[in-house]
């Protein structure tokens, strides 16, 4: 094809490309504009697409199911992302993965193709564009449930000191939410400290202590955090010590993290089987038949 026959090609795709980026710039302009005061800052990969995010999470929220948005708000309260992110907007998120990596792909299965000739590669580049789509769009899901899961350790793991903290606090003559003001003060920072801010933050907007207490087992849906707001709440309305209840809860932490740490020292002998059979022990057959087999060759027995 002749320069001036491509011409007419380039300047329709040209025209064409304006027209689209006009009509999307309008669409994300028709976007109600979303009031974020109260809210935290999305994630890098969401914020890069943010306007986009904002579209797409307008068109595909009334058709999210149900179980599927209830399930991803709670991913999202206890990755701690429940401020910045909504179920709309992590499925938004999911589309624009697949779209960027799918087009990724895409293009450079095209720019491969120029340059080596594969048998049917219209076939394979079919199948790489729609492998790269589901993997764009899991990739996002798997990073929040990365997340959640990180940060659920992390709570567990920084729960006995804070309990130890708070514990000695009401010991000390301080009442609940004294404590908790100096566990968050003097304890290590984290996503522990992080929830624990957010309950004194509840309580000094008037809520309630035993309602924020609440808020927080629910947030982070924890076994160990849901058993200690329990034991706290019941001891308010009943008017118990909360010294001893919290001392008992910091051993019963203890406890449970020693626990975890022999069921998974039991654990690791049967994950380090498979890397023995497939890695190790080739290797070290190798090393010690090795001698043996040369000898073997030079005296002409194995000839």
């Amino acid at each position: 094809m002749s320069e001036l026959e491509l011409l007419p090609v380039l300047l329709a795709a040209g025209v064409s490309a304006v027209l689209a980026a006009a009509a999307l710039r309008a669409a994300i302009a028709s976007v109600p504009d979303e009031d974020r005061r109260w809210r935290e800052r999305p994630p890098l990969g969401w914020r890069l697409a943010w306007p986009l995010v904002r579209l797409l999470a307008t068109l595909f929220d009334p058709a999210l199911p149900p179980r599927w948005r209830a399930r991803c708000a709670r991913g999202l309260r206890q990755s701690g992302l429940d401020l910045a992110l909504d179920a709309g907007q992590v499925a938004a998120g999911c589309v624009i993965g697949a779209l960027c990596l799918g087009a990724a792909v895409w293009m450079a299965g095209a720019w491969t193709a120029g340059v080596v000739q594969v048998p049917g590669e219209g076939r394979w580049l079919a199948l790489a564009v729609a492998l790269a789509i589901v993997l764009g769009a899991w990739w996002p899901l798997s990073w929040l449930r990365e997340r959640r899961a990180a940060r659920l350790r992390t709570i567990g793991r920084a729960l006995p000191f804070y309990l130890d903290v708070v514990t000695l606090s009401v010991e000390s003559g301080a009442n609940l939410t004294g404590a908790l003001q100096h566990a968050v003060a003097k304890g290590p920072g984290g996503p522990l400290q992080v929830e624990l801010e957010r309950v004194l933050r509840d309580i000094r907007a008037g809520r309630t202590r035993a309602d924020a207490l609440r808020a927080l087992a629910e947030r982070l849906d924890l076994p160990a955090v849901s058993s200690w707001v329990a034991a706290l709440v019941s001891a308010e309305r009943h008017g118990s010590g909360l010294g001893p209840i919290l001392r008992a809860q910091a051993e019963q932490r203890r406890q449970e993290r020693f626990q975890q740490a022999e069921k998974l020292a039991m654990k690791a002998p049967v994950k380090m089987l498979f890397p023995l059979l497939v890695f190790i022990f080739p290797c070290t057959f190798v090393l010690l038949f090795f001698p043996i087999v040369v000898r073997l060759l030079e005296e002409g027995v194995l000839r």
